[in-house]
């Protein structure tokens, strides 16, 4: 095992983190929450917050974890804030030599796979990190990095939130101090909500809507604004044998080809409709005010323009498509797309089939 060194600044970081006043607080839902987004982006079972302190590091919110604390030697997240500038993967603890006789790699919680972006002090100092570990191996995708470095912003501007509610608490006497402080405050706050509303509605590797802002956007391109029915039609489309790209090329290439397929459903839809990730290798595709006939040859020039992605290997992709009745639930239009594209896959893939 390797025992972390410290920063050239440790110092100024350890001062930085008394001014928090963080250390050996009760949790608080807001860490919480952040914690169980970044499992759930990341795929893993655990994750913290982490505040390195001189000589042990401790968990502001854990998910899955016993210990409130660990001795700062054996953490992880002692070694991500050496390179506060970007995220530590670490996919296979065994196979590393700073981790694979480590106390939590050998025993509990048999840590395998670990990532950790640090929080960052407003100076710029690495107060710890927002981490997530499994007791398997893993891998993260570029999209995955950036929304867990994503994460870690916010987890260091509800530190700040904080901060600046101790001080508020603390000045309340001088009114003119206060509404300065009050007003950032709201600021921040602000921002922090819109930020998480954002995150919370895209999908972080293709920039597309997720399957929880579509759902939204269905239901309201259905009827028209005097609340009327409208002409509109939905496709869900699936990539033919993606399993295979993954295992042949690797999950850098299938996720190139995720990102490129949702750079060409922008462009393909741009202006009269919108796409969406609805899982995995499958999207999701709205189109207002468009006959199911309109929408089977749109859907026919996308198969046609994805056979011609210049991605360096074969790539195909099954349609289904259905218009929506009059009546009937999201649910029920999005179930006859899907039955559609099944008829698709197993009637050869690489085609359009719609609904009756």
């Amino acid at each position: 095992m390797i025992k972390p060194s410290k920063p050239d600044n440790e110092a100024q970081r350890l001062l930085a983190l008394q001014r928090y006043q963080i250390l050996d607080t009760p949790r608080e839902r807001s860490f919480d929450d952040l914690v169980t987004i970044a499992t759930a982006l990341c795929g893993t079972r655990m994750g913290a917050v982490t505040l390195v302190d001189q000589d042990r590091q401790w968990f502001k919110s854990r998910q899955l974890l016993e210990a409130a604390e660990t001795h700062r030697d054996i953490s992880f997240c002692g070694h991500a804030i050496l390179q506060p500038d970007q995220v530590m993967v670490v996919e296979d603890a065994l196979a590393d030599p700073r981790f694979f006789d480590n106390p939590v790699v050998v025993d509990d919680p048999h840590v395998r796979f670990y990532a950790g972006a640090p929080l960052l002090s407003s100076e710029g100092l690495p107060l710890g990190t927002l981490c997530v570990f499994d007791a398997l191996p893993g891998h993260l995708s570029v999209g995955q990095r950036e929304a867990l470095s994503a994460l870690s912003r916010q987890v260091s501007l509800v530190m700040e939130l904080r901060r600046y509610a101790h001080e508020i608490q603390q000045h309340m006497t001088d009114r003119a101090w206060y509404e300065q402080r009050l007003a950032e405050y709201n600021e921040l706050l602000e921002q922090q909500n819109a930020d998480l509303a954002e995150q919370s509605r895209t999908d972080p590797l293709t920039g597309l809507p997720n399957r929880r802002a579509m759902s939204a956007a269905l239901e309201a391109a259905v009827i028209d604004a005097d609340g009327q029915p409208r002409a509109t039609a939905v496709a869900l489309l699936d990539i033919d044998h993606f399993k295979t790209v993954n295992d042949l090329y690797g999950h850098a290439t299938g996720d190139h080809v995720l990102a490129e397929l949702a750079r060409l459903l922008r462009a393909h839809f741009a202006g009269h409709g919108l796409a969406a990730r609805y899982g995995g290798e499958e999207f999701v595709v709205l189109m207002p005010d468009t006959p199911l006939a309109t929408a089977e040859l749109q859907c026919d020039f996308l198969r046609m323009a994805v056979a011609d992605l210049p991605l360096g290997l074969p790539l195909t992709i099954s349609i289904g498509v259905a218009a929506h009745r009059h009546g009937d639930a999201i649910e029920q239009t999005l179930a006859r797309a899907d039955a559609a594209l099944y008829r698709a896959k197993g009637d050869g893939r690489n085609r359009v089939i719609r609904a009756d």
